[in-house]
This record gives C-alpha cells, structure tokens and sequence, in this order.
C-alpha cells in the first residue's frame, strides 16, 4: 500500500502503538434542519463514507480512545461518548477485499491493519452549530459531512449497522435518560424537542400528550419569551434545568415510557 496515503505510525511501525485487533467507531449525532444527523467521513481516495473511528493505543484506556477521537474529529469538549455494542462478526474484515484490490496489494500478506478488527460502538449527542468537523492532524486527506439518518450514503463495511445500534441504544435509553439538551440550543420550541424524539422513536407522537409528560417531569421550565416564525406562529421557547438535567443524566430517571 502507498503509505503516503496512510495515516503516520498505521504502517510498519504501527503494530508497536496500538492495540492489533480492535478499534474505537462513534456515532455522532446532531440535531440540523428539523431532523437528527450523523456525522460521516472518508478518505478522499475512496468512494465509501465511514464513521470517525480510531485504533487504540497499547497504553490508553478504550473510554479515553472514544473521547480522544470525539474531540480530533469535532473540535468539541466536555461530551463523553456512551459505549453501546462490541461488533465482532467474523465477516467484518471481507470489505477490506477492495482496499487491496485498490492498491494492488493482493496476493501477499493482508497488512494488520486490515485483518479482522473487533470495534467497539460509542454514540454522542451534539449541538450540531458548535461541531467543526477536523481533519486528522495524521491525514489531511479527508472529507466530513453531516447526512440524515434516513438518506445515509453507501457506507464502509458494516457501519450502516452500527449507526442502527446506536439509534436502537438511544431508543432503550430513552425512558430513563433524558435527551434532548446536548442536541438543541439554550432556546428552544416544544416541536423542535418533540420532532428529535419522534425520529429516535420511529414514529409521530400526540403533541398535547408529549408536551403534558415532558414539563411533569420538571426538567424544563418554559421562558418569557417566543420565536416569531411566521405571521401566526410564535411559539413558547423553552429551556432545560441544567442542574436536574445532570443529575438525571448521571443517576437515571422514570422519565417516560416509550408509549406517547
């Protein structure tokens, strides 16, 4: 393989810093123009998006690899990713076939970076507007962008499926772990929440219903104040209790049942 192309220490020498056979992939998701988003990236040598991953470093712990690559390929801090699935299927390292057909690499020892890698899944919530994408300081030849979860492009190995995972994790969690405050602004309407939980739970939501459980909770009070978004339409803004927020964050809450 042309190692102009690969990232510095994944060649020859890489073998000695990093973990041989598991990775780090995290679902970014953000919340942009009525809809959730997942952060993707590719190298511009290759036509499949992927999600920003990283190997892991013989001497780093699998939690600090997740934030490490959290805060490389998005430039924001103070968010930890949560851990949701170990993807182990024998199969996985079969879409690696064209990366050595590409670089005319076949025929001869598949190179460890290329075998079979066991991933572990991690997904974090975003403010979509305080998230710039960054290049690797190791390889500037990639390119970031944001897609929708319904109109993903063609997609690397099996990361179609981890991005799957993650959305069913964030759907089991969703009854006792509050969303909604590291995707939205201070500011915000009861649609604006409303519409990230409806595409979370794959499946509209009665607004007087939604509305009624989510202010009984107490974890958001609403503000004096509206959002002229047209001539008859200013809707109340909304903000969450940072402090109850955290705590219900950290300790778990009966915050609603699945069924709106």
């Amino acid at each position: 393989m042309k190692k102009d192309m690969l990232p510095s220490g994944i060649s020859g020498e890489g073998v000695a810093l990093y973990m041989p056979s598991v990775s780090v992939e995290c679902v970014i998701l953000g919340f942009h123009s009525g809809g959730l988003k997942v952060l993707l990236r590719k190298l511009k040598i290759n036509d499949q998006w992927m999600l920003p991953g990283s190997l892991i470093a013989i001497d780093e712990d699998v939690d600090k690899s997740a934030q490490r690559t959290l805060y490389k390929r998005t430039g924001i801090r103070g968010v930890s990713p949560r851990q949701f699935y170990l993807f182990g299927r024998k199969d996985r390292a079969d879409s690696n076939d064209h990366v050595l057909k590409e670089f005319n690499i076949e025929g001869v020892e598949t190179p460890w970076y290329l075998q079979r890698f066991m991933s572990v899944g991690y997904y974090a919530l975003v403010q979509f507007d305080q998230i710039k994408p960054m290049k690797s300081k190791e390889n500037d030849d990639e390119i970031f962008d944001w897609f929708m979860l319904d109109s993903l492009p063609e997609l690397y190995a099996d990361h179609n499926k981890i991005i799957r995972k993650a959305i069913e994790t964030v759907r089991m969690h969703i009854g006792y772990i509050p969303i909604g405050y590291k995707l939205l602004p201070e500011k915000f309407t009861m649609p604006e929440l409303r519409v990230i939980y409806e595409t979370i739970l794959g499946k509209a939501i009665d607004r007087r219903n939604f509305q009624r459980k989510v202010l009984s909770v107490g974890l958001i009070e609403p503000l004096n104040e509206t959002r002229k978004i047209g001539p008859h339409k200013s809707p109340i803004l909304y903000s969450f209790d940072k402090k109850k927020y955290a705590e219900a964050e950290k300790n778990g809450i009966q915050f609603m049942s699945n069924n709106f």
